[in-house]
């Protein structure tokens, strides 16, 4: 058995959707820094490459997340870790001023997490 199979659920799909989000993330975001001077299709080839990384995790992520959660929990959970992973990209590896819209946008998730997992 590896490490993550001995974790909860839960925390094997955080972590799963997480590391899932970080390639998505690289592949939606990063040819803007790293392949401005690139014809557009060798950036959407580069990024679909980063995506094949991304969807090896989101898939299995969503399978083991869906035997626990229901597909608007999983769903409302990926959006939460997605700004989670894109505020500190954009600020850290895209030089981009923190904002205040950023935490406006993170209570509105968390007002989303409330109503999705309410009934649970």
């Amino acid at each position: 058995m590896n490490a993550l199979q001995s974790l909860p659920i839960s925390l094997q799909t955080v972590l799963l959707l997480t590391a899932s989000n970080i390639f998505m993330t690289f592949a939606w975001y990063g040819h803007l820094k790293n392949l401005a001077s690139s014809p557009w299709y060798v950036a959407a080839l580069v990024s679909w490459g980063i995506a094949l990384f991304e969807y090896l995790l989101q898939v299995p992520a969503n399978r083991i997340g869906f035997t626990q959660f229901n597909v608007g929990q999983l769903k409302i959970m990926q959006e939460v870790i997605t700004l989670g992973v894109f505020v500190p990209f954009a600020v850290f590896y895209m030089g981009q001023p923190l904002k205040w819209d950023y935490l406006w946008a993170g209570l509105c998730l968390v007002g989303a997490v409330y109503f999705i997992f309410r009934g649970a």
